[in-house]
């Protein structure tokens, strides 16, 4: 898999991310919404979080979407620009609001939780081919759940995701969210031609079966997904396959101490784009997706910043006896980022 131009191009981002973001509430301390006394206002949405993810690494990349002319729209455009991300293409709706969503302290073995979403009729549901333009970029990245927001929504990832000379690379995050759809049972097949169209495509091996009801391994959901260049199937703590042209490669996961699992799938994307956008082996891509995981596995909320480059590398580098050792907790990317500053002041 080759990604054309440049990242030095001035125009052309690294990687354009087109999705809905809404703003977080995250609770003050543990219960149930309805006990809850006070929240912590946070960024949530899946593309924007990949953006920021990579933007806080040193890429280049641009959030597309559109927000309410609203305090909560304000707020986004500034906390997501905050990182380095390019928001210059975020659009203004005065006659729509912006998505916001509650959601309770999940619960560190299961992550179950409470989440109450307020985004039917957002500025963001209203996104179309007619009204938001991408703009150039090395990598495209989007997600099902854009598709999943409204049909205008679902008409421009299809426009999106179309085959054509000399697009950048589609990069295509399933996550099936089984309650955004109005038709549960369309999901799949839309879900599945989307994935066909892309060039890269993420997907869990549990949602999978859930999606599709493939069941059987990740050679099971390659079978039904031979189209894009390269297939990554995410098997929970277990680990991770990657799938391009004949080679297929498995790198375990890491054992982390959970803070909490929100945010974890995306910062994965994230750490793989950026390991892709470098050019690095696919070992290192799944290494790199693996460390950028754990430092959101290790963070509360939906962002957390990606370990420092050397870091990454360094880590990504060890023999499979060291990597299958390491443990990583909360704090640990701050701790490496610290040490590391101290060898280079010595």
């Amino acid at each position: 898999m080759t990604i054309t131009g440049t990242g030095n191009t001035p125009d052309v981002a690294d990687v354009v991310a087109v999705g809905e973001s809404m703003v977080a509430f995250l609770p003050a301390r543990p219960g149930r919404l309805a006990d809850v006394p006070a929240f912590h206002r946070s960024v949530g949405g899946a593309e924007s979080n990949v953006a920021c993810a990579l933007a806080a690494a040193g890429h280049s990349a641009r959030w597309v979407s559109r927000v309410g002319a609203d305090g909560f729209g304000d707020h986004l455009v500034e906390a997501i620009g905050s990182y380095g991300v390019d928001v210059s293409a975020v659009c203004r709706d005065p006659a729509r609001p912006t998505g916001v969503y509650f959601r309770t302290a999940g619960d560190r073995g299961t992550d179950a939780h409470e989440v109450a979403y307020y985004r039917a009729g957002s500025a963001a549901s209203a996104m179309s081919p007619r009204n938001v333009a991408a703009g150039p970029g090395r990598v495209l990245h989007l997600s099902g759940i854009t598709a999943a927001l409204s049909e205008s929504c679902l008409a421009l990832v299809r426009e999106l995701t179309a085959r054509r000379p000399g697009r950048p690379l589609v990069s295509f995050d399933v996550n099936h969210r089984a309650g955004l759809w109005r038709d549960p049972a369309a999901a799949g097949d839309v879900l599945l031609g989307l994935a066909r169209g892309s060039d890269l495509v993420f997907v869990g091996e549990d949602e999978a079966a859930q999606t599709w009801g493939v069941r059987g391994g990740p050679e099971r959901i390659r079978e039904l997904l031979p189209e894009p260049a390269v297939l990554v199937v995410k098997e929970g703590a277990k680990g991770a396959t990657v799938f391009q042209e004949s080679a297929r490669l498995f790198q375990p996961a890491l054992r982390v101490d959970v803070v909490a699992a929100t945010g974890a799938g995306d910062a994965f994307a994230a750490g793989f784009l950026s390991a892709t956008l470098r050019g690095l082996p696919l070992r290192d891509r799944l290494r790199h997706g693996h460390l950028w995981a754990a430092a959101a596995l290790t963070a509360p909320g939906d962002l957390a910043p990606p370990p420092a480059r050397d870091t990454a590398d360094r880590l990504a580098a060890l023999d499979a006896e060291a990597w299958g050792r390491l443990r990583l907790g909360p704090g640990w990317t701050q701790a490496a980022r610290r040490a590391e500053e101290e060898v280079r002041t010595r």
